[in-house]
């Protein structure tokens, strides 16, 4: 049963959503989120854009309690939120993401997205860039486009009415082997704690942006 009803509101009021996030560390431990509404959330996310739409992230949700036991060592400095948290998801890079490449263009044809054309000849030099790519660069595009979906998933939880915080502290070394997942391929990026805050988030000082822009 999902037990978050009457406890979460969602909103697409963008104020709220933007300057109500806060990174929370300890949550209401009753709020458990469906797998359906997870669903919902990470296809939300996933409308995030990646470098010639090539999608490399992939997400782990840890949501049972024998998950989070496995998960809870490898994330020492993090416990709270990891067992408190109706969810941790994991968000990872597919270093070998050009295997999706024939289906991502071929749907893009198939939904009337591309003519097949445009597809083709986009697939013609795709195709060999990948196939060349030193793993440094790959890595440095794949990180970029994982951070930009981990922004969006936690904005879309907002709107959800959930609560979330970014997790950099974990053994990223373990994590993949941990879950069954092979480490070379999949990548860690971070992992993103979800739930209803038990404790509301303290706010924090943002630069002004006199100091972060510079015109020209």
């Amino acid at each position: 049963m999902n037990t978050t009803q009457n406890k979460v509101q969602k909103t697409n009021d963008f104020n709220e959503i933007t300057y109500g996030r806060r990174s929370v560390k300890l949550y209401d431990p009753e709020v458990k989120i469906s797998r359906e509404e997870m669903t919902e959330i990470l296809a939300e996310a996933s409308r995030a854009p990646s470098s010639i739409n090539m999608q490399p992230w992939r997400f782990l949700v840890v949501d049972t309690p024998e998950g989070k036991e496995k998960l809870a060592p490898l994330a020492r400095f993090n416990q709270n939120q990891v067992l408190t948290s109706a969810a941790v998801i994991g968000v990872f890079m597919d270093m070998n993401n050009a295997e999706y490449l024939e289906e991502i263009f071929g749907k893009a044809v198939e939904h009337g997205y591309m003519p097949k054309e445009v597809a083709d000849q986009q697939l013609k030099v795709v195709k060999p860039y990948y196939e060349n790519i030193p793993a440094s660069d790959l890595r440095d595009v794949n990180l970029i486009d994982s951070g930009l979906v981990s922004m969006q998933l936690m904005l879309a939880a907002r709107a959800h009415g959930y609560d979330t915080n970014p997790i950099g502290g974990y053994e990223k070394a373990q994590i993949a082997e941990t879950f069954g997942m092979d480490k070379e391929r999949y990548q860690p990026v971070m992992l993103i704690s979800i739930g209803k805050s038990a404790k509301e988030g303290h706010p924090s000082y943002r630069l002004p942006v006199d100091t972060i822009t510079t015109w020209a």
